[in-house]
């Protein structure tokens, strides 16, 4: 097998690879309840790129009639040239304007659906979580949704729709320069050969030359590409990083450490972007002069019957704009080979994403079974990712009004197994039963302040109340009577609060929303020892007629609870009562 065959052999699959992808990619969007409004939208659009190519075909006939009056030197025949143009220009412009306005009416319409879409598959099952878990492909899966999903529809449309004005433009033209250039007669051995539309052939070797030279000079753009987005991403979150631990990072005196590496992921950056630079440089090369040189192309090809008075001056102009046409149709992959680089890369960056999504959604999730009365823990074992186990064959019960708290070394799996009973942590086995309809909250030892007001934030994740009263003597209680006139001001909360505030927060959201189940995985680590006394209390009074579960090392948190679970490590562990 030749060198040749064999790379036409590796390079059908993946077209066909791409373009399974970019289906699968782009298919849920044809196929939804916005289908009707995408296909009319998308009918429209072509019918006007179609119209612009029909005023291409007028303005190619008008070329034609111009340069003739020119050269019988007609001024009537040149005014109404003129009034011509302007009528076709105007029709022209109308046209291109509503072709672009309703191209990006669609663009924005795909992108919104597809923006939530994939919000809820990364969201869905707390697969967010999962993901990081199981899967090292899928860097920054934030940018994959607010910039690949973009990038993706409007490189899709623009390249499809460029594809269906090329290809009409191919068939429109190609007849008119089939027989503007006539035959090409010349004597070979003695004899007379004639090519007939000679024009029709050079445009399709000139442009099929510097098709083959384009792909193989712009081969590499794909991969650059792609890690150009990831090391763009790698540099933005290690910014990321540095803002949401200012404080941390400010205490311990790092911020030249972190100037460090930040410089050394914006090395990579720098580094990937030169060999871009140098990669669009040689393409750069070659397409504009293969593009320049079809300027003058086709007079040079065409001028021996011009001057041989086989054609007048306007047939000539004509055949320079027809040759052009043909060529800039079968231009298409020389022009847009960059964006198609581009385009390759983003399909594979989502592409890659929904696999990872997919994969974590099909890992394995303890789901709680309802059962009549209060928790119940069945056999329930808990690992490590890498398969060693934390805790064996869990068994407990727990009903109304019960309290527990898990307390052990660190490492022996307390937080793993209110992740289990989260349904978070794929590494579990077992059965989890619990009441059905009720209500159950987890809070974890570095508490989540969403977006938004304080008053959201209390009452997270359900609907605000406009309890202020009750708000008030709540935060009083937690000594953050300072924070009630700043109840409904929106801001970045996570930043404006200390740890223990926002720990004191989360507790108050445990006494507002009143769950039937409450989980507690370190949640007043933050807390002095009078100010935990003070909010465990008052949990504990909000919960008496639930379940509370702690984990913990404090000593104070044991007047709080009935029974202890103590982890053992090595999957061992011990189920007790406390005084």
């Amino acid at each position: 097998m030749s060198a040749t065959s064999a790379a036409s052999n590796a390079g059908a699959p993946t077209v066909r690879h791409l373009f399974r992808n970019f289906w699968r990619i782009a298919k849920p969007y044809w196929v939804s309840e916005d289908k009707f409004y995408a296909w009319g939208l998308l009918a429209l659009v072509i019918s006007l790129s179609l119209g612009m190519v029909y005023m291409n075909v007028q303005f190619n006939s008008w070329y034609n009639e111009f340069y003739n009056t020119l050269q019988n030197l007609d001024a009537k025949g040149f005014k109404e040239a003129l009034y011509k143009f302007g009528y076709l220009a105007f029709l022209y412009i109308v046209i291109a304007v509503y072709a672009v306005w309703f191209q990006q009416m669609l663009e924005i319409r795909w992108r919104k659906w597809a923006t939530i879409h994939y919000t809820q598959k990364w969201l869905n099952e707390n697969n967010f979580y999962r993901l990081q878990l199981t899967d090292q492909d899928t860097d920054n899966p934030d940018q994959r949704i607010a910039e690949d999903v973009g990038q993706f529809v409007s490189i899709s449309l623009s390249l499809s729709l460029g594809l269906l004005r090329s290809v009409v433009t191919l068939v429109s033209f190609i007849g008119i320069l089939w027989t503007l250039s006539g035959p090409l007669k010349f004597m070979l051995g003695g004899s007379e050969v004639s090519i007939p539309g000679y024009m029709v052939w050079v445009a399709i070797i000139y442009a099929l030359i510097g098709t083959g030279i384009t792909i193989l000079l712009g081969r590499p753009l794909v991969g650059l590409n792609f890690m150009q987005q990831r090391y763009e991403a790698d540099f933005r979150f290690g910014l990321v990083r540095v803002r949401e631990n200012a404080e941390s990072i400010a205490l311990y005196g790092g911020a030249k450490d972190e100037q460090e590496r930040l410089g050394y992921r914006f090395v990579n950056v720098v580094s990937n972007f030169w060999s871009l630079m140098r990669m669009n440089k040689r393409l750069t090369w070659f397409t504009s002069f293969w593009g320049q040189l079809a300027i003058i192309f086709p007079l040079i090809v065409a001028a021996p019957r011009f001057f041989a008075k086989e054609i007048p001056l306007g047939g000539l102009m004509q055949i320079n704009s027809a040759f052009g046409q043909v060529y800039g149709a079968l231009d298409f992959i020389i022009g847009s080979f960059s964006t198609l680089a581009n385009w390759k890369a983003v399909i594979d960056r989502l592409t890659t994403f929904e696999r990872s999504i997919e994969v974590a959604d099909q890992l394995p999730r303890i789901e709680p079974q309802p059962i009549v009365q209060g928790l119940q823990l069945s056999h329930l074992s808990v690992s490590k990712p890498n398969g060693e186990v934390l805790l064996s064959n869990v068994n407990l019960s727990l009903k109304a009004g019960d309290t527990l708290l898990i307390r052990g070394k660190s490492g022996t799996g307390k937080s793993s197994l209110l992740r289990a009973m989260a349904g978070i942590w794929p590494y579990a086995q077992g059965q989890y039963g619990l009441q059905g309809n009720t209500r159950s909250l987890f809070l974890s030892q570095k508490p989540y302040m969403p977006l938004g007001s304080l008053r959201a934030a209390l009452y997270y994740p359900n609907v605000a109340e406009q309890d202020d009263e009750k708000i008030g003597d709540l935060l009083a209680l937690a000594g953050l009577s300072h924070l009630m006139p700043r109840l409904d001001e929106v801001d970045a909360w996570s930043h404006v609060l200390s740890l223990g505030e926002q720990q004191r927060i989360a507790l108050l959201r445990a006494i507002l929303v009143k769950p039937d189940f409450l989980l507690m995985d370190e949640s007043t680590s933050a807390l002095d020892a009078d100010g935990e006394a003070i909010l465990y209390a008052a949990v504990r009074e909000a919960m008496k007629g639930g379940v509370m579960i702690s984990v913990g090392h404090r000593a104070g948190l044991v007047e709080y609870h009935q029974q202890v679970l103590e982890c053992q490590g090595q999957g061992r562990w011990e189920l007790g009562a406390l005084a």
